[in-house]
């Protein structure tokens, strides 16, 4: 399982940023998951949920906006399972803390902890941050536009530019390497929530 804890940065001095987090959280998470999203303890949102796609969905999201640090924790869960991810227990709640606590200290905001394979993981979902977080905001209008199922064509269209302009865009925003790099990175999560036995 997957538990992802996350505390609003710079809190004390700015807007309380949480009912955006929830709706950002509720996009990507079903009604299906574990434990729904919600505020626990004053900043900090926390939800539980069971694939990685969804894990690294809510994770990228996040750190998009730069106001998250963003802990992931991969382990179980004990059941029965509560009807408030606040009142929930287990080794991925504990690793999820530890995991926020470390992304507080780091550039990309974010960090993973869950198994000996978990430093992989994190390096690697790191990567992906760093270069989102280089990518312009002419970058992130095609990304979000392609994002929407729009072609590279219709998305030349809405924003009145050339296709070839909105190519090049895509190549500085390096739109090719993440969509490559997020199925690899769902393989590495999903390898983290294996049993121990199954992974030796």
């Amino acid at each position: 399982m997957f538990v992802v804890t996350a505390d609003q940065r710079g809190s004390r001095t700015g807007a309380d940023l949480v009912p955006a987090a929830l709706a950002i959280v509720s996009r990507r998470a079903s009604a299906a998951e574990p434990l729904a999203a919600e505020r626990t303890v004053g900043d900090e949102i926390q939800v539980a949920v069971a694939d990685p796609q969804t894990v690294l969905a809510i994770a990228l999201d996040l750190t998009r906006t730069g106001a998250w640090s963003v802990g992931i924790g991969v382990g179980p869960i004990e059941s029965p399972l509560p009807a408030s991810v606040r009142a929930a227990r287990g080794e991925a709640f504990v690793r999820a803390r530890d995991a926020v606590d470390r992304a507080k200290k780091t550039p990309t905001r974010l960090a993973i902890t869950g198994g000996d394979d978990a430093p992989d993981a994190e390096a690697l979902v790191r990567l992906l941050v760093e270069l989102r977080d280089r990518r312009s905001d002419e970058g992130w209008e095609v990304y979000d536009l392609l994002a929407e199922g729009l072609s590279q064509r219709e998305a030349a269209a809405r924003l009145g530019i050339t296709p070839g302009a909105v190519s090049l865009r895509a190549k500085a925003a390096g739109l090719r390497a993440e969509e490559g790099a997020i199925p690899a990175l769902e393989r590495v999560l999903a390898r983290l929530d294996r049993p121990e036995p199954d992974r030796e």
